[in-house]
């Protein structure tokens, strides 16, 4: 994989059109102002890749010394506080700012982004997870929770926005007000997580699902679409959700992949999709 410009995100695209934005920031990966830069920059890299078709987000794991007891994950463990305390309050606002404009952006991008958690995913990891369209996430190998409120301050990089939004306002108020932290397996029956998955071979697990949305098996452009309607159109009242349903699915019907969809159903055989 490739560092981006400050080593603190890697980036790589498989032959699969799985691009892989890595977290690599040991321990802990907290991240800072630098690694946001790397990340916004790892995000706009997949999005104008025209061969990367979906985005899997993961948490680089540090390996302990020989000998040594096993360290504990994290998938992220949210802003870098020791940062926070040496930096000015205005610093703290455009912190914030941009860490909201770099999760908007993953929401944006025409792609699939699936965050695969493996380690604890707490306060901003927990942001930058929930900024993801799918999340899965390795048993027993971590929590996750929004605890900022044992720092006096509330979840500011959109936690308190989209998990309302997951899990409805009273079940979110009440995880935030209390700093709960869960395992993977409660995230799953309250909406947080979509697949809960044994540790062993997790990353290689989660590759293969990333793969499964990218030609030929699925259509990417109609799965990315259908990304764009849903994130954009939850915000907007009915109408105007439906005329921007209209107008994606316009844009697909006059896709290669639409016309091979169509033409393999009715010739009765299995569509070869190539994402264009």
């Amino acid at each position: 994989m490739t560092p981006m410009k400050n080593g603190l995100v890697r980036y790589a695209r498989d032959e699969h059109g799985v691009a892989r934005i890595e977290l690599t920031n040991p321990p802990a990966n907290a991240y800072s102002y630098e690694m946001l830069r790397d990340l916004d920059d790892a995000i706009l890299e997949a999005r104008f890749d025209e061969k990367a078709h979906v985005i899997l987000l993961t948490g680089a794991g540090e390996p302990p010394p020989p000998g040594a007891p096993p360290r504990t994950r994290f998938f992220c463990a949210g802003a870098d506080i020791a940062m926070l305390g040496r930096v000015t309050t205005r610093f703290k606002y455009m912190f914030c700012l941009h860490a909201n404009e770099t999760m908007l952006r993953l929401e944006h991008t025409p792609k699939l982004v699936i965050a695969a958690i493996e380690g604890h995913c707490v306060g901003g990891g927990m942001e930058i997870a929930m900024s993801a369209d799918l999340r899965v996430a390795a048993r027993g190998t971590g929590k996750m929770g929004l605890p900022e409120v044992a720092l006096g301050v509330l979840p500011g990089t959109g936690g308190t926005q989209r998990l309302s939004r997951l899990v409805g306002k009273a079940r979110a108020i009440e995880l935030m007000t209390e700093g709960t932290l869960i395992d993977f397996d409660r995230a799953q029956t309250l909406g947080l997580v979509n697949h809960v998955w044994e540790k062993d071979g997790f990353v290689d697990r989660a590759l293969e699902y990333a793969r499964g949305f990218c030609p030929p098996n699925k259509a990417s452009l109609a799965v990315g679409h259908i990304k764009r309607a849903v994130q954009t159109g939850a915000e907007m009242a009915l109408e105007q959700g439906l005329a921007l349903e209209r107008e994606l699915q316009q844009r697909l019907f006059e896709s290669d992949d639409a016309r091979e969809g169509i033409a393999a159903y009715n010739e009765k055989r299995k569509p070869t999709f190539a994402g264009e």
